[in-house]
């Protein structure tokens, strides 16, 4: 029995995706379940073959070429997700919601880095003459520029903003809108997080310059989380974007409902810049497992952050292990290990990936995972196939990210209680 009336429970009624190996829920679930990597090898400037997560999906579906032209490449994807979000919710027409009552929260590990970098390129081949300076810089680089594209697109007039929270960001943008509507600020959020990382080659030269970017012959199998042979994160571009409404009027219009928003929770490390720290990852589960009225041994699947690198995926272990002491009907996977790291999109995508669980039970794998490394034990991890379980409520979805900043989302699966 929840401990909120329905005027105050938020769940999930649309989901919109893109991920490097699948442009819909549907097609994701499965690659997930088999494992099918959406990993390959991609050519950067300065930088040469990488292994990077590239998303293909039809990008004129929702606006014209031009439209993306004057645009940003993280406004395309938005457009795309927001779209996919509200035909699947049913809503795409906002005949039961007002456009001024809608709010738009996405979440950005970073924004601008692209657009900058490309025209410092464009105007190096004029000697860096700045009147060949696009006038369009300026509105592609503003931090709301994604949830703006979005709300242009859709004719949305209520609030739109994005939030920044390095790799936390989706998770963060999802406890926002579920956050307004409870407020009632907003009668219908949509919420997620987007990533257009993997047309920045600082962000590569940075986690290359750190140690931290992974490389392997075969680029499918370079994103490897607990394994011994790890050796950093793999980028990756994606968007995910939910449709949250308030739990009684979605019952109202007979919503297909995904799952129920039902904790969630954000701390600080206020350690270090880069490092992770387990303990306050450990806080953090727990404020969100109490918000929901839960019990560590209640949660059925939890969804790791770890990206690949040693000390992160080891204080994540030490974390888990701490509060999941003995929780024999509690599994543990890890979904960047198929599609790398999409940043600001890698909390909502993760979680999209599991949310099917309700429905199939299976437990989706880790992969590439062939050596695992001692200090990365954990009871129940699921590697390299999918598990299928008696029955899945509840999912703990772990994001983390640099400068400190962890947040944990879980979602229970809908009962009429």
């Amino acid at each position: 029995m929840s401990q909120f009336p329905e005027e105050k429970r938020i769940v999930i009624t649309g989901i919109g995706l893109a991920a490097p190996n699948a442009d819909n829920l549907q097609d994701y679930r499965r690659n997930l379940l088999a494992g099918r990597s959406g990993i390959s090898e991609i050519e950067l400037r300065y930088v040469g073959k990488v292994p990077a997560g590239i998303c293909s999906f039809q990008e004129t579906k929702y606006r014209k070429k031009k439209e993306n032209k004057r645009g940003t490449r993280a406004g395309c994807l938005g457009v795309y997700v927001a779209n996919e979000a509200l035909h699947d919710a049913g809503l795409i027409d906002f005949s039961l919601y007002p456009r001024n009552r809608a709010g738009v929260y996405i979440g950005l590990t970073e924004h601008g880095t692209v657009e900058t970098e490309n025209e410092i390129y464009s105007l190096s081949q004029f000697e860096f003459n700045t009147d060949f300076w696009s006038h369009h810089h300026n509105p592609r680089t503003v931090l709301n520029n994604p949830a703006g594209e979005i709300t242009m697109n859709l004719g949305v007039t209520g609030p739109h903003y994005s939030i920044g929270g390095a790799c936390a960001a989706g998770n963060a943008a999802l406890i926002q809108g579920a956050q307004m509507l409870k407020l009632g600020e907003v009668d219908v959020a949509l919420a997620g997080g987007i990533s257009e990382s993997t047309g920045s080659f600082g962000i590569f030269a940075s986690f290359k310059a750190e140690g931290a970017l992974a490389v392997h012959d075969d680029p499918a199998k370079a994103c490897r989380p607990f394994d011994t042979e790890r050796n950093g994160i793999v980028v990756s571009e994606g968007a995910c974007v939910f449709v949250l409404e308030r739990l009684d009027k979605a019952l109202a219009r007979k919503a297909r409902i995904y799952g129920e928003l039902a904790g969630y929770a954000m701390n600080s490390d206020a350690r270090d810049f880069v490092l992770p720290y387990g303990p306050r990852q450990t806080e953090c589960m727990q404020l969100a497992i109490d918000q929901a009225g839960l019990k560590p041994e209640d949660i059925h699947i939890i969804n790791t952050h770890a990206t690949g690198t040693k000390q992160g995926d080891i204080e994540e272990c030490n974390a888990i292990r701490s509060l999941f002491t003995d929780c024999p009907n509690t599994y543990i996977n890890n979904t960047k290990s198929i599609i790398g790291h999409a940043m600001g999109a890698a909390g909502v995508l993760e979680l999209a990936g599991n949310l099917p669980a309700f429905e199939d039970s299976q437990v989706h794998p880790t992969i590439n995972l062939d050596s695992l490394d001692p200090a990365c034990t954990l009871n129940n991890l699921v590697v390299n196939e999918p598990k299928q379980l008696m029955e899945v409520n509840t999912i703990l979805n772990n994001s983390f990210g640099m400068v400190g900043i962890n947040s944990v989302v879980i979602v229970k699966k809908m009962t009429s209680g």
